[in-house]
């Protein structure tokens, strides 16, 4: 059911107020809520495309979609495992698939040395984050384990991230890597498993059969002249322009530049939030598109993705992010911030997205996640309802972007309680 007129207005109220630069806003932002009939409840924008740019910000911009890539790509691996094809379980597999995981080691706690591994990865680990990989941003013993050269992440070149394990495989919970780097290769397996990119791949059997013409890792000249700019907010709260994060997908051009492109599972994609929202609304009607009617996975596959993996580590939820590299992310005490009282009773992680309810109205079992320049989704499967806020700022963790998440999913669920 549509919202109201009022309703609709009130939700660009809040977007409105995000972009008030005196008031600590942003330049621009963005947001789509759909529920599970594909309707799209709201499409906004608010804003410019930059802060040196006059341009209105509209749905027709491209955002970097950061780690928002991760969902598609679990997705894509989801197809496989469906399929008979990947396992999730067999390490064997995996290692055939990836021989360079046989050897990857873990950094002792003295952040110098290096210990053999106990046990072979599985894919599971990879996707619920168990792997023992994690990102050098977030993690100051790894930062500083790659000193004095440092380690870039976002680089767009494969050979860039190689990095040793935080903790024995399966033995702890770790945002990180384990989609898009070298040595943990959720992404790298199934290029390797069917021959073609990563990008070819969800063009095929994603963004083709829901009719998506701007979800990539190869952008179209198209798509780079809509790309949104990005902004770095310094310690005083003042926002500045700089250089895109993920540079290198915006500047090859021939073919032979862009078929050395690494299409990072873990953090390449670039979209139009409305086009990526249709394969979030798939995943909301149990995995298949509203609109079209194509299945793109099984409702069961659905539900074992939003299905907690990690029982046994309760309390991931409350470790909070630590802020190794400051200008990429802030530090945060907890995932999210507004998690129940019943705190870790409703925290869990599915197949490559948290799980928890929350103040806003959402039900405990709901899907979400971010991206790092501070993107955020969710999928609440009991409720029929998903949204996501996208912005092009660092750090991670920006406080106006997440108010404004927070409050729009609070103003959704009030809408959708009124319209009872």
């Amino acid at each position: 059911m549509p919202f109201s007129d009022a309703t609709v207005q009130s939700l660009k109220k809040i977007l409105g107020n995000a972009v008030n630069l005196e008031n600590g806003g942003v330049p621009g932002i963005s947001a789509v809520v759909f529920d599970k009939a594909g309707n799209e409840l709201l499409v906004h924008s608010a804003g410019t495309l930059g802060a040196t740019s006059a341009e209105p910000l509209t749905p027709e911009h491209v955002f970097w979609m950061a780690s928002c890539t991760k969902i598609v790509t679990a997705l894509s691996v989801m197809q496989l495992v469906e399929r008979g094809s990947l396992s999730l379980d067999d390490s064997e597999q995996l290692e055939t698939l990836c021989p360079e995981l046989k050897d990857v080691q873990v950094l002792r706690d003295d952040g110098g040395t290096l210990e053999p591994k106990r046990k072979s990865i599985t894919m599971r680990m990879l996707l619920t984050h168990t792997s023992g990989f994690g990102y050098s941003f977030f993690s100051e013993k790894l930062r500083n384990y790659h000193y004095p050269a440092g380690i870039d992440e976002f680089s767009g070149r494969i050979d860039d991230v190689k990095m040793p394990l935080l903790f024995q495989p399966g033995e702890g919970w770790q945002y990180g890597a384990s989609h898009n780097t070298t040595d943990s290769m959720s992404s790298i397996a199934l290029e390797r498993f069917t021959g073609v990119s990563l990008d070819e791949y969800i063009q095929t059997h994603i963004c083709k059969p829901l009719g998506l013409g701007s979800v990539k890792f190869v952008l179209t000249p198209e798509m780079k002249a809509k790309v949104v700019h990005m902004h770095y907010r310094d310690p005083s709260g003042k926002l500045h322009p700089r250089d895109h994060l993920y540079r290198q997908a915006l500047v090859v051009e021939t073919k032979e530049e862009q078929a050395k492109l690494f299409n990072s599972g873990g953090a390449g994609l670039f979209a139009k939030p409305q086009e990526y929202c249709r394969i979030l609304a798939a995943l909301l009607n149990d995995g298949t598109c509203p609109t079209t009617g194509v299945q793109l996975v099984s409702a069961s596959t659905v539900a074992d993705m939003f299905t907690n993996q990690i029982p046994q580590f309760p309390q991931f939820g409350q470790q909070g992010i630590v802020a190794a590299k400051p200008e990429l992310t802030n530090s945060l005490p907890v995932l999210y911030p507004t998690a129940a009282d019943d705190g870790d009773a409703t925290q869990g992680w599915g197949l490559s997205l948290m799980l928890n309810g929350g103040t806003t109205g959402r039900s405990p079992a709901t899907g979400w996640w971010a991206g790092i320049a501070n993107l955020f989704w969710w999928v609440d499967r009991e409720r029929g309802v998903g949204g996501m806020v996208c912005a092009q700022v660092l750090p991670f963790g920006d406080a106006k972007v997440m108010e404004t998440w927070f409050a729009l999913e609070t103003a959704v669920y009030a809408a959708l309680q009124e319209a009872k």
